[in-house]
This record gives structure tokens, sequence and C-alpha cells, in this order.
């Protein structure tokens, strides 16, 4: 069987290395929490390493899934990183949403130890990673895209080469940018039902088969009408990639209006303890309080 190496075992990782334990590799997890990745081992038979160095020796592919840019260089760099102690000849991939400066910056590293690197974000949330239907945003080479392609696909349903390393990082950018406006443009419309007397739910049961349907309005519109936002991607994490995104554009001189001002929306809900609530509780902002 081929080894594989999975770095991070959060909302996301946990699901996703279970994902290729499943497809049949031999997978070695490592997760700064030790207690979480001898749980997983448990799960889905697979080896709890206590250390990056014991989890990335005998694999040809070590993927990586972390919280932001600081947890991505520490579980890289230094003499107990990825980096000091893949064999040559090992792919990285990256599946942590990060800035495009990380990504370019461990490509180049990787590189001079005859390494492979790719930048690999993903979107579809929690439930995508579950049931194995992740969008993947690949930057790096054609070759290494080759290799990663059948590992990336169990847990894929959509997977793509943007262009060099870096190229994943900017794609996910523009998907959270879209995803941004989106939101709060339900949030609005919805807000707006319910302040008409409108039965919001009949609304969405007309307007979705139209010009206005999107797949947040599919599947958020119901918990949304309902004031439930347990359902995906946290606040904390949405603000944390707006924040690449803006910075991304201040470089190449983009301008995002609505990105910043949905930014600001969400840090209110932040402010009214939705840190952990998904990123459709930006219409609980707009509803009167009680």
């Amino acid at each position: 069987m081929t080894i594989v190496s999975f770095i991070g075992l959060g909302v996301m990782g946990y699901p996703m290395a279970g994902h290729l334990a499943a497809a049949g590799y031999d997978v070695q997890v490592w997760n700064r929490t030790s207690s979480k990745s001898q749980q997983w081992a448990k799960d889905y038979n697979g080896k709890a390493c206590a250390s990056i160095a014991e989890a990335v020796q005998g694999s040809t592919i070590v993927l990586t899934c972390v919280g932001n840019d600081d947890d991505l260089l520490a579980v890289y760099e230094g003499n107990a990183g990825i980096l000091a102690n893949a064999a040559q000849g090992t792919l990285l991939i990256d599946h942590t949403t990060a800035s495009a400066v990380a990504a370019e910056r461990l490509a180049e590293l990787a590189a001079q130890r005859q390494l492979g690197f790719m930048d690999a974000p993903v979107s579809g949330g929690q439930q995508g990673a579950e049931k194995g239907q992740l969008t993947i945003m690949c930057g790096g080479s054609s070759s290494d895209f080759t290799t990663a392609e059948p590992v990336l696909s169990t847990y894929a349903k959509a997977l793509n080469l943007m262009g060099p390393a870096g190229a994943g990082q900017k794609t996910k950018m523009v998907n959270q940018i879209a995803i941004a406006g989106l939101v709060q443009g339900l949030s609005e419309a919805l807000h707006f039902a319910e302040q008409a007397g409108l039965d919001a739910s009949k609304v969405v049961e007309v307007i979705s088969k139209g010009a206005a349907q999107s797949w947040q309005m599919e599947n958020r519109s119901a918990t949304m009408i309902a004031g439930e936002f347990e359902h995906g991607f946290a606040v904390n994490w949405m603000r944390k990639d707006l924040a690449i995104c803006l910075e991304e554009a201040r470089k190449n001189g983009a301008r995002l209006p609505v990105a910043a001002l949905v930014d600001q929306f969400y840090g209110d809900v932040q402010q009214m303890g939705g840190e952990r609530w998904d990123t459709s509780s930006l219409i609980k902002r707009l509803r009167p309080k009680k």
C-alpha cells in the first residue's frame, strides 16, 4: 500500500484523512493535540505518530490542513518540520487556506530540498469533507498535479490545476470574495421578506427556481430562516480568509468594496458572540433584537 501522511486533524482534516484510509492508503497522522490523532487511528485503523518526523517517514505524499500562515510555517519549517524530515522526491500538498506568499515560500523551500509542493485549498466546508465532496483548487506543476490527482480524488468532487504555486490560494480568495457577497445578499433578501410579512420559506421556494438561485440559497436559506447557525464554516475562519483576500487585493490593485464591508459585518457578528456560528449568520445582525 502507498504510505501517505496527514498533518492536522481538525474538522476538515479528520474526515479527509479518513477517506484516504477508506480508499486503501496506509495513512500516518500527526496532530498538535495527540489525543485526536490517537482517536483517528482507532476510528480508521491508521497510525498515530508522536512527531512530524515519524509521520512523514516512508511516505511518498504528505498532506497538511492547519489553521493559518503561522500554523502552516510551524509544521513545515525547522528541524522538527516536514521540510527537514521528508525524503527527497516526496510530494507535499497543503490544504490550508493561507496566503499566496506562504505557498510561494514553501514551494521555493521544497524545491531546494528536491521535494514537490502544491497549494491545494478546499471549498465545501465540514459537510463537504465528511461526504468526500470537496472542491480543490491547486497551484503547482502539472507533473505534481498528475501524481496528486488519484489521492485527492478520494475526497474531491472537483479538482483543478489553476497555475503555479500560489494560484490555488488566489483561486480560493476568489471563492471567498464571491461567497461573502452572496451570503450578505441572501441575508438582506430574507430579512426583507420577513419584514414585509411574507412567508420566507415560500418566497425561497419561488425565487430559487429563477435567477436568484444559488448554492447558499439551496443549502442555507432554511436554516437562516430558522435561526440555526451550526452548519458549517465558522465566522472566525471567514474573517481570517477575508483578511487574506483584502491583503492580496492591496498588492494587486483589485478593489473589493463589498468584501471589505461584509468583513466588517462579520466583525459585528463576532461582537454578538457568533465567532463559531457559520457564515450564514450575517442575517442575525439584521433582525430586530428581541
